[in-house]
């Protein structure tokens, strides 16, 4: 925000932790921490006291939990909240929890392999972002999901005949969202896909798990050197990026380490300059709401191989970032509301 700077406020019963996010986000100049508090008690007398922007939340807190607080606090003072939760598999279920009762981002406190640095960068970009955020966000209609075939065994193969098309997704900030809602509505028989949603380790595979609930097709976390197939949807797992790669025939995902590209590990733009490159005008790319840059120039590079490209309208973005960005540079072929675009995408294919 240009005109003045995101007032935040920290919500966490780590000491170190308050400490650590008020010296890291005091660096960037548009961002100012107004206050931090030890416990969703305290949290919500702050809240009162220093209006901030946006809150910064912990899940295990005591007197109350950080998910009872955000079920309250978004019936009584609904605000963009970005839950930042312990790098853990046990702990995904409940940040995705926390996505469903309102939460705008989930992020993961640094750890092993997520340094302060890195996660200190990304935490300022989607605080600029989900302080400019639409509030209002409809849920996605679930439908009945087919029996799934199971993960295709082994490597890489040759086969006689190509797949039809790859459908190519990118997503960042309200984008689970948004994959819940466009991913319901693709039928059974939907072209192999491939999806990259910005979120940390670990709650990647847990959001694939629930999607794969209310898909017809089949939705999974994706695994290094995993065959492309119809009816199936890979996710890319959080801190590694997946690129598309094709033997013979045969299209698969190589999942890999990598720099972060636009701050962010997976990248969009890694995985739609892949598809690019190797799919061509056999793929259909979709960008959908969220923060940055991210996926613009590689939706670019996808229309200009001859692939059709489509980006989420300003009207049903949650942020309106990485698809404004792609339409300025002429990347969408069209642009439709999120209701429209799985229909769009079956007439593509």
């Amino acid at each position: 925000m240009a005109d003045k700077r995101v007032r935040v406020l920290v919500v966490d019963d780590s000491a170190l932790v308050r400490r650590i996010f008020t010296e890291e986000l005091a660096r960037d100049p548009e961002i100012e921490v107004v206050g931090t508090a030890p416990d969703p008690i305290i949290g919500r007398d702050k809240i009162v006291q220093l209006n901030p922007d946006v809150l910064l939340l912990d899940v295990e807190m005591p007197r109350m939990d950080g998910l009872t607080f955000l079920e309250k606090l978004m019936a009584h003072r609904p605000m963009p909240v970005i839950v930042v939760s312990s790098l853990a598999r046990e702990s995904s279920e409940t940040a995705l929890r926390a996505l469903d009762l309102g939460a705008a981002e989930v992020m993961a406190k640094p750890g092993s392999s997520y340094s302060v640095k890195d996660m200190s960068e990304q935490l300022a970009e989607k605080i600029k972002a989900v302080a400019q955020m639409r509030l209002s966000r409809g849920k996605a209609a679930g439908a009945p999901k087919a029996p799934g075939e199971g993960q295709v065994p082994g490597s890489p193969a040759k086969f006689l005949k190509t797949t039809n098309k790859v459908l190519a997704i990118g997503a960042s900030t309200g984008g689970t969202e948004a994959l819940k809602a466009m991913l319901s509505r693709l039928p059974a028989n939907a072209p192999p896909t491939v999806i990259v949603q910005h979120m940390p380790q670990f709650f990647t595979k847990s959001f694939a798990d629930r999607l794969n609930t209310l898909c017809a097709m089949e939705v999974k976390e994706a695994e290094d050197g995993e065959l492309l197939r119809q009816g199936k949807a890979l996710i890319a797992p959080g801190n590694f990026h997946m690129v598309l790669k094709r033997s013979g025939a045969q299209y698969y995902v190589e999942v890999k380490d990598g720099p972060l590209v636009f701050h962010q590990r997976p990248a969009v733009e890694v995985l739609f300059r892949s598809v690019a490159r190797f799919a061509g005008a056999n793929a259909v790319g979709v960008i959908l709401t969220g923060m940055g840059k991210d996926g613009a120039q590689g939706l670019l590079e996808m229309r200009q191989a001859g692939a059709r490209t489509i980006a989420q309208d300003e009207q049903s973005c949650v942020v309106f970032g990485m698809p404004k960005e792609a339409i300025a540079l002429g990347a969408a072929e069209k642009v439709l509301s999120l209701d429209r675009i799985a229909a769009a995408v079956m007439d593509l294919v």
